[in-house]
């Protein structure tokens, strides 16, 4: 075990994001000297997917991470609020995926494509930012870099499993019950989602824009580095499994050319430009499933402005959204040499 070989944790692991997690850090081939799985003591002793094989999974303690070097979590907020401290305070670097430590202004919310520097002052905690946040500021900070983005307006389009396995199986069996002639009863969600769209993602809030939708304005500032940068935000649940989908209108100080926005994402690490609407080809969900990289299409002058352009960008929600950001932290952490806790 040492800071280029760590011992790894990854809580949560019985969840879809854990589980993602377990498959990324095997197709990665991440350089652990172990990893090892945890969950509630509902789970443990049961066994998940790595690699060819199987780890057992044990049960999640205050005492857990003594001797691990590094700690993905995926496990809902309340459980990081209470062990991501506990395993820090035993040297464990935390990369934690729920929004507990977002906004703490001593942890960082690292995208690594965009701003790996802010590893540099973590204190034992990171944080993994939302998964609709992360896929737009990948396509964003090149831009922001080349010509400084004064304004952003996003629509989100959201697939069910950023809710969870629980949303996969209600979409799945409205999905059937409907085309049986069936009643549907929502359960995960306040209204039917199948053939349907939500414009409510979390709860709202006294300005009247939901939880999910102050993340993205408040964590792109963060993430960007740029206070400046005014942001708006409408998201939407929509009848799709998996990756998200968003429609983003930027208006900048510098004027880009659709042709100067091609060039630069073109260029840019963690991204594919799939942008030929003369051949109907565009990013869509289906096509993102499953991959690592954020797709920008149909991208196109605002005529309405004169600095302005609109831009189509789908990704996977559980991988880049989540698990492969998380593992990406992790190895910039050790490329760093940043895998270990300040005293």
């Amino acid at each position: 075990m040492s800071a280029k070989n760590p011992k790894v944790a990854v809580v949560g692991a019985t969840g879809a994001v854990g589980r993602e997690m377990l498959e990324v850090l095997a197709q990665r081939q991440f350089p652990a000297s172990e990893i090892v799985p945890f969950a509630s003591s509902r789970s443990a002793g049961g066994k998940v997917e790595y690699a060819d094989g199987e780890l057992t999974v044990l049960e999640l303690k205050e005492d857990s991470f003594a001797g691990f070097d590094l700690a993905l979590f995926s496990a809902g907020g309340s459980t990081s609020e209470k062990f991501a401290p506990l395993a820090a305070k035993a040297g464990c670097v935390v990369v934690d995926n729920s929004s507990a430590w977002r906004m703490d202004p001593t942890c960082p919310l690292v995208v690594p494509e965009v701003n790996p520097h802010d590893l540099e002052w973590h204190k034992g905690i990171i944080a993994n930012p939302n998964c609709s946040t992360i896929q737009m500021v990948v396509a964003l900070k090149p831009l922001h870099d080349e010509a400084k983005i004064k304004r952003i307006v996003v629509s989100t389009y959201q697939a069910v499993s950023g809710t969870g396995q629980k949303a996969i199986v209600e979409l799945e069996t409205q999905t059937a019950r409907l085309m049986n002639g069936q009643e549907v009863i929502p359960q995960v969600y306040p209204y039917q989602i199948a053939f349907n769209c939500l414009p409510q993602i979390d709860v709202f809030m006294e300005n009247g824009y939901t939880k999910e939708e102050m993340k993205m304005v408040n964590e792109t500032k963060k993430i960007m580095g740029d206070d400046s940068i005014r942001v708006t935000a409408t998201t939407v649940r929509v009848p799709v499994f998996y990756s998200h989908s968003e429609s983003v209108n930027i208006e900048t100080e510098e004027k880009l050319t659709v042709e100067d926005v091609r060039r630069i994402l073109s260029q840019a690490p963690g991204i594919v430009v799939a942008d030929y609407p003369e051949k109907k080809i565009y990013p869509m969900p289906i096509d993102a499933a499953g991959q690592d990289d954020v797709f920008v299409g149909r991208i196109r002058e605002d005529e309405s402005i004169d600095n302005g352009i609109n831009l189509w960008i789908v990704s996977d929600n559980i991988r880049k959204g989540a698990a492969l950001n998380a593992v990406q932290i992790g190895e910039e952490l050790i490329r760093r040499n940043l895998l270990r806790v300040p005293k």
